[in-house]
């Protein structure tokens, strides 16, 4: 992936489904507060960052405000992916007082989770400088801004696992008692969809070793210690990619990654979501 990709966002589509639906929630018939500003008057607003944090979901923001006012003049000092310290003024915006008044909550809904993603993100992958470690995601999401969490991934320096059920194969061991086995398991996610990246999740060493006699393409080690997880390197001879999950934090995320493994999911960088804190103040022209 390319710098300039590791930036873009969704498709605007999918970026304007995701406002009308936080605006159907929110604004419903229509902003009854707003109903006392006078329906011409003019505004500026001045967006500001308290926290240390890294910046994604600019597009949302963006968004929110131009689908009330088309007008809406937005200058950011800013930009996705960039780490911003607290106090920083980081977007000023002129435009319908109405509509600046109705958009502000949805708007900031979408960049402080947004940001909060980048900023955990960012802070594992510094956990894990001078490795050779990539920090992955889950598909441990909220319901319906996925491609979103995993876009704010990107932007605070993490990369996206698959994106859902359907462009990547993860055999567990649920799969592996219906399917009668490892192999099997293995065996019938390459007859289906050959095409597909086809991961394995093994609990021990003894799996491991069923999984690269089957061939697959990269192994999970499910709550491995960190002693385990240095034999499975040795044992893999970098043979297959291995992934660590399980038990990963600021914490130890550190000591998994200098075992030699390639990668390290963590479900908290979208589970667990700590909101960036930011301010946006109005004054009328």
């Amino acid at each position: 992936m390319t710098p300039d990709a590791r930036f873009a966002p969704p498709d605007a589509k999918l970026i304007t489904a995701d406002i009308e639906r936080a605006f159907a929630e929110d604004l419903g018939s229509g902003d009854a507060t707003a109903d006392l500003l006078p329906a011409d008057a003019r505004a500026s607003a001045r967006l500001t960052c308290r926290d240390d944090a890294v910046i994604a979901g600019t597009p949302w923001f963006d968004a929110c405000f131009r689908r009330l006012d088309p007008a809406v003049q937005i200058d950011w000092q800013a930009t996705d992916g960039q780490r911003v310290a607290p106090g920083s003024v980081i977007c000023q915006l002129q435009g319908n007082a109405r509509a600046l008044v109705s958009a502000e909550r949805s708007a900031l809904n979408f960049l402080q989770l947004l940001s909060g993603t980048a900023t955990a993100t960012a802070r594992h992958v510094e956990a894990v400088a001078g490795t050779a470690v990539r920090v992955l995601d889950t598909r441990k999401t909220l319901p319906g801004l996925r491609l979103a969490q995993k876009y704010a991934v990107r932007c605070g320096g993490g990369h996206n696992h698959r994106i859902g059920l359907y462009d990547a194969i993860l055999i567990k061991e649920n799969h592996i008692i219906a399917a009668g086995g490892l192999a099997a398991a293995v065996a019938a996610a390459r007859g289906s969809h050959p095409g597909l990246l086809l991961e394995v999740e093994v609990e021990n060493l003894d799996e491991l070793t069923q999984a690269l006699v089957a061939g697959v393409d990269r192994i999970m080690l499910d709550n491995f210690t960190p002693a385990l997880m240095r034999e499975a390197v040795a044992l893999t001879a970098g043979r297959v990619p291995l992934e660590v999950s399980g038990n990963v934090d600021l914490v130890t995320i550190g000591e998994f990654a200098r075992t030699g493994v390639d990668f390290i999911s963590v479900g908290a960088l979208t589970k667990h979501v700590h909101a960036v804190d930011l301010s946006l103040r109005l004054q009328l022209d």
